[in-house]
């Protein structure tokens, strides 16, 4: 079963419950999938369903922290939910040895010496844990690696 049909299909388990707030969820889900197939004129494939998920949940962690800094706790609870909803679709991410391990190894693969290399790092760690890990914290974990922190 592809991860849009798992998706289609825990959509109408969710009708069928009337749970209204994890239908709201799953309809963005699936909104933001088709809008980007008929954007781009392609279907889409796991990894970049996976993409579409990884790019939802990062903008609700940005509403969470600039609802709880207004705050907005009926807000940052919706908001959480459909955190919650929109990981169950994500694979396991790394434990955090496992990053931590990647990053020093992309250190010594791109020979980064100090701050200046931290896009060098990144290039070299995007493609292994994007879609995985949340990038925000692999790069601020690169960060501190490099000034020596």
């Amino acid at each position: 079963m592809t991860l849009k049909e798992r998706i289609t299909e825990d959509m109408k388990v969710a009708m069928k419950a009337r749970e209204t707030a994890r239908l709201g969820a799953i309809r963005l889900l699936l909104a933001a999938i088709k809008q980007r197939e008929v954007d781009e004129r392609i279907v889409l494939d796991d990894p970049a369903i996976l993409a579409v998920i990884d790019k939802m949940l990062k903008q609700r962690r940005d509403s969470i922290t600039q609802y709880a800094a207004g705050g907005r706790q009926d807000l940052v609870d919706a908001e959480q939910f459909e955190v919650q909803v929109l990981s169950t679709y994500m694979p396991a991410g790394p434990s955090a040895d496992e990053i931590a391990a990647a990053v020093l190894a992309a250190i010594a693969e791109s020979g980064a010496a100090g701050s200046a290399d931290m896009g060098k790092v990144m290039a070299v760690l995007k493609p292994k844990l994007a879609g995985r890990a949340d990038m925000s914290e692999v790069s601020k974990l690169v960060k501190t690696r490099l000034t020596g922190g």
